[in-house]
């Protein structure tokens, strides 16, 4: 049962940062309350490998 409590908290925690993110950083707005949150989500996206437009076309290829 506590497995089941820990694991909810922390999907939920991943969500609340998702929609963060989505809601402010990712139109290039800075976060009203917490603008180090928005700052740090900021880099933590520009950290992380994305795929380019042709990169994505080359695997629909496969």
């Amino acid at each position: 049962m506590l497995f089941v409590v820990i694991a909810m908290l922390l999907s939920l925690a991943v969500a609340g940062l998702v929609v963060a993110y989505v809601a402010f950083p990712h139109r290039g707005e800075t976060m009203p309350a917490v603008p180090w949150l928005g700052d740090a989500l900021g880099r933590a996206v520009d950290a992380v490998p994305t795929l380019d437009e042709d990169e994505v076309d080359l695997l629909k290829v496969r």
